[in-house]
């Protein structure tokens, strides 16, 4: 890091935690700047906006001393609402229509009035990470993927960010695949999300008889040859392909790179994605979509928040 960085303030909301730091141009968190704070289902407004609140000015209280602050960016689990930028975190209800921005905002301001906050669903922000220092790096027509608690996603076409006019374009994990039932907690039936994100997955293996809690469990039972952890993997990832293959049909897609905690379960996971797409067979440009693991560490979220202020070029206004 330079002697006097320009840094941007990172923020990652989700249904399981958040987290703040500092991140420089060249997008690596800067050392001593990370703080994290758990959320969750159960947790009130006013536990969430502390949360929130204690990480920020916790970050902002570590910036070294001669680093200038560019901006402040924010990826948030979503749907988000572009106009006005408040958040509806699905897996969070308590906070509907919620101003994350200003609260942030209101926070920054009292060092860094005039710096500019930007937020962003946080499928984009980890599309913009691995576009600028991960495994998209080169390619302009990209989807970026997170499988974990939930399933979220976003678009690069023509090397622009695409959010929508209300901020949701790339919400992968909401669309719906065939083959599938699994009622969504969003109201449709058959979501990627409500069939492969982890917790859905440990719940559709638990419904066949197998006896473990937790995706990490899931994969341990795999590794040791359980056949029903092997349905499990195999099923979430023909719907997270069969999505994969929707999506590249629908805007031409290069590469779509899948991070989050559940899609490192096991690499099989990768394969069945892979075979799904590959049914596309008269269709050559679907076909030609590479799907690989992310390129970066559990740092993603952020520094993809982060490249909304770095790689602001990028970034299509709301």
């Amino acid at each position: 890091m330079s002697v006097n960085p320009t840094v941007a303030l990172a923020l990652d909301f989700g249904g399981t935690k958040t987290e703040a730091a500092l991140v420089d141009e060249s997008g690596r968190v800067v050392a001593g700047t990370r703080f994290r704070q758990s959320t969750g289902g159960a947790a009130n407004s006013a536990q969430l906006s502390a949360a929130v609140t204690s990480v920020v000015q916790r970050a902002v209280a570590a910036m070294p001393a001669g680093a200038t602050l560019l901006g402040v960016g924010i990826g948030s689990a979503g749907p988000v609402h572009a106009v006005g930028d408040l958040v509806s975190p699905l897996n969070l209800p308590v906070w509907r229509r919620f101003a994350l921005r200003d609260l942030v905002a209101d926070q920054v301001a009292k060092r860094f009035p005039d710096v500019p906050v930007v937020l962003r669903m946080d499928g984009l922000c980890i599309t913009l990470a691995e576009h600028w220092v991960g495994a998209a790096r080169g390619y302009n027509n990209v989807m970026g993927m997170i499988v974990s608690t939930g399933i979220g996603g976003g678009l690069i076409l023509d090397g622009r960010t695409v959010s929508g006019p209300t901020g949701n374009a790339g919400h992968i994990g909401h669309v719906e695949v065939a083959g599938f039932d699994d009622p969504c907690a969003c109201g449709g039936r058959g979501c990627v999300e409500a069939i492969a994100s982890g917790p859905k997955t440990v719940a559709w293996a638990r419904s066949q008889g197998w006896h473990g809690a937790t995706g990490e469990d899931l994969a341990a039972s795999f590794a040791q040859g359980d056949v029903i952890a092997s349905a499990a993997f195999r099923r979430s990832g023909r719907a997270i392909g069969q999505a994969i293959a929707s999506a590249t049909s629908l805007v031409d897609l290069d590469v779509v790179v899948i991070g989050g905690g559940f899609s490192n379960a096991t690499p099989v996971l990768f394969d069945h994605v892979r075979e799904a797409v590959a049914t596309r067979g008269e269709f050559d440009f679907v076909t030609k979509v590479q799907v690989l693991p992310s390129g970066l560490s559990g740092d993603g979220p952020l520094i993809g928040a982060a490249a909304l202020v770095h790689r602001a070029e990028m970034v299509t206004p709301n």
